[in-house]
This record gives structure tokens, sequence and C-alpha cells, in this order.
């Protein structure tokens, strides 16, 4: 710390110059800071040096929603009528123009509300914004964010070159549709070169271990040239992914946050799925024989994507090809 190299020295009998060039510093500042902060019969103690340079800092000042009663008064009048922060801070430009003094940012609102208001008039501002709340969320760092999964996730851009392509069998995407208020849930599975189309049962349990092992007995029967790549989104349901890969041998790889279109062919076939488990309805009541029962009539079913073939018949076709 310099203000302890700063009293060594000057007890030391050291001149000021030389304890300038000892700490890099002019000769002004190093005289600046013994004069200013030198207040004990001791002579200058560093804690207290630091003490005295913090409160000279701190700067108080009225809020500026506090101080300007017209501003307040407008403020308080527009969150009344349900209006956000937001619309009030780019509407004060507008209503006026020349008055400098009228002017506030949408934060400045927001810091009123949550930090500089107290008590009955808190709660009454804060239940006219949108969300009602009476503490502020915190936003979060993306930087911040803790990982989701103890086993480091595999991006899709380290996925093989061949799952892009489409040319080679056993590339599969994989998600789950939720059923009604979000207590039951169907694990669904695409092969992406023929959009063939497994389904695992899960019933009212989406746990990550009940995930595991829908998707290990799904993909069990499967033959080892189909059983590649899985490619999952971000959801923590995957979070026994590294269970999954030792158990079936297949890697898996996460799309990016966002981008459903990286799973294109698992989001089309789960809107196809809609048609026989609708939004809103308990996917828990169906049978593993009833899923079986959809996928092959999926399955049978022909796709202009695949010239009219359906994914049975191009399924079979990749396989005699390899």
């Amino acid at each position: 710390m310099e203000r302890e190299q700063i009293k060594d020295l000057h007890r030391a009998g050291v001149s000021i110059r030389t304890i300038a060039a000892e700490l890099g510093r002019s000769p002004s500042t190093v005289s600046r800071e013994l004069k200013r902060n030198t207040i004990s019969t001791r002579g200058y103690l560093p804690h207290t040096a630091h003490r005295l340079s913090v409160a000279r800092r701190a700067r108080p000042r009225e809020p500026k929603l506090l101080a300007n009663n017209a501003l307040r008064a407008y403020v308080q009048a527009k969150l009344t009528k349900k209006w956000s922060p937001q619309q009030i801070s780019n509407r004060l430009v507008r209503d006026f123009p020349t008055t400098a003094e009228m002017r506030v940012s949408t934060e400045t609102i927001y810091q009123a509300i949550y930090v500089h208001a107290r008590g009955e008039l808190k709660r009454e501002l804060s239940k006219q914004l949108r969300r009602g709340r009476s503490a502020r969320k915190p936003h979060k760092q993306p930087d911040a964010r803790r990982p989701r999964f103890v086993d480091s996730m595999k991006p899709i851009s380290q996925r093989p070159a061949a799952a892009e392509a489409r040319d080679v069998p056993g590339h599969w995407e994989s998600d789950l549709i939720i059923g009604a208020a979000g207590g039951s849930a169907i694990a669904t599975l695409v092969e992406r070169s023929s959009r063939y189309v497994m389904l695992g049962h899960l019933g009212r349990e989406r746990s990550a271990d009940a995930v595991r092992e829908s998707l290990i007995t799904t993909v069990g029967h499967l033959p080892e040239a189909l059983r590649e790549t899985l490619t999952w989104d971000q959801g923590a349901e995957m979070a026994e992914h590294r269970a999954f890969s030792m158990a079936t041998d297949m890697e898996v790889y996460f799309a990016d946050p966002g981008a459903p279109w990286q799973r294109g062919s698992n989001e089309n076939t789960n809107g196809l799925l809609r048609q026989y488990f609708p939004r809103g309805v308990d996917l828990a009541h169906h049978s593993p024989q009833e899923l079986q029962t959809v996928a092959d009539e999926l399955n049978g079913r022909p796709r202009k994507t695949l010239d009219w073939d359906t994914p049975a018949e191009r399924l079979a076709a990749l396989l005699d090809a390899t």
C-alpha cells in the first residue's frame, strides 16, 4: 500500500522528491497527501489518511425526484396510470421540450421507487409497475452464470461434419414435449438423415435421471450404426448426458442458446406430434405402446423433404447403403 510506504519513508527522513520518485508519483502529489491527511500529533498515519480521503470522496446529493417537486408529481401521476418508467422518461422530452429540469432517466425512476422510496410510498409506486414487484429483480451478468451441468457440455460447433451433411445415418436431435401445467412429458428423438422418429416414455417424471433412463431405453435396441450423436438444447433435463453417453456410446452435443433452428428436424417433428398430443393435455396417460403406435404412424407417412419416401423407407435405404 502506497500510504504505508509514504509513512515509512517520511519517518525515515527521506525527502518528498525521493519518496515521489520511489512511488512513481509527482512530488506535489506526495506533498499534498502529507499536508491534507496529517492530523495526528503522531504524524502521518496511513489508515487515518485513507479514511479521510474516502470521506472527502463522498458527495451525497439529494435524489433528483426528491429535489424537483414538479418532476416528482409528473412521474407519480404517470405511474398511477400504469405508464412504464421508459415511457415516462421519453414522454417528458415531448411534454417539456424547452425545460431541462423536467428530464429524468428510466434508471433514475427505478432508483426512486426501489431505493429512495420508503414504506407506503414504495409499496404504492411499485404496485403501479407492470410486474408489480416490491423489490427489484437483479440483472444477471452472462459471464457470472453458474454452469448448468457438472459435466462440461460439448457445443454443436464440435459436432462431426457428417451430422451436418445428413448423408450418414445415426445422428439424432432430441427434446421434450411438455404436457399440461408442466406435469408430464414425452422424449422425442429424430434421426437427421431420414427424419425417423422415436418416442421415449416419461409420464410425470422429467428429472435428469428419468430423462437419462428413458433415452437409454429408447435407443438401446438401435444397431451400432445408428448410434453416433445426439443433439439437445441446453435444458437442465439433460444434466446426465455423460452417463447417457457411457451407456449408449453416443456423444451428446448441445445447441446454442436461443437457436432452435440448429435442431430444426426435431422442432418440426414436435409440431407434427402436437396433432397427437395437443398442448394443455396430460401426457402421462399415454403408455409406451401408445407412443410406439404414434411413432410408427409418423414413420409411415411420406414426406416432401424425402422426395415422398417415408422415414422408415429412407432409413432402411441408408442402412443398406452403409
